[in-house]
């Protein structure tokens, strides 16, 4: 089975518990923009990600909240941190690296908390159901283009999944998609 989808391209993130938050921000988290996975965001709150070797700053922090700490960025972004995060799922954070959080308020160092995230194709339960897939199946994703390609992606599946295919900026830079194009999946 063959059928379109859509591309959202996520670019270097941070998701926060309400305590971390509190300690590296005076200001509320404010939205700033609604995101397609059902009430997810992008706040106005952006803070700097360091390590020994360098830092990254104005990278956005997503809401809501969550329970657990989490910063995704890509291998690009690895390079110029001199870090080598695991491509992992969301959540899945043991043995990730650790990174430091600059704020307005202040910094705190987090272990286990740095990722590269896998790419991974957002579905609810009842698209899920019709195209016949279960969660963490692994699919092909047909990109036509100058630089046509197959990539693979896992099956996330949430009660609040829009139906869409992500990527990070250096696979969406390597194979020349833009935010919003179409590509195919492939069952």
């Amino acid at each position: 089975m063959q059928e379109k989808i859509k591309v959202g391209i996520s670019n270097r993130h941070v998701h926060l518990t309400e305590e971390i938050y509190n300690k590296i921000f005076f200001s509320s988290l404010k939205k700033q923009k609604d995101l397609n996975q059902n009430g997810e965001f992008a706040s106005e709150q952006v803070l700097t990600i360091k390590t020994e070797k360098s830092e990254i700053s104005k990278v956005r922090v997503l809401g809501p909240f969550r329970n657990y700490n989490q910063v995704e960025i890509s291998r690009s972004d690895a390079y110029k941190l001199g870090i080598n995060p695991p491509v992992r799922k969301s959540g899945d954070l043991l043995n990730s690296e650790k990174i430091t959080l600059i704020g307005e308020k202040g910094e705190v160092t987090l272990q286990n908390c740095c990722i590269i995230s896998e790419r991974h194709v957002h579905v609810n339960p009842q698209k899920a159901e019709e195209l016949g897939v279960k969660d963490n199946q692994s699919v092909k994703i047909s990109v036509g283009g100058d630089k046509a390609c197959i990539l693979f992606a896992s099956i996330k599946i949430s009660n609040n999944g829009f139906y869409e295919l992500h990527i990070d900026t250096d696979d969406a830079n390597a194979a020349g998609i833009k935010n919003g194009d179409e590509v195919e999946i492939i069952i």
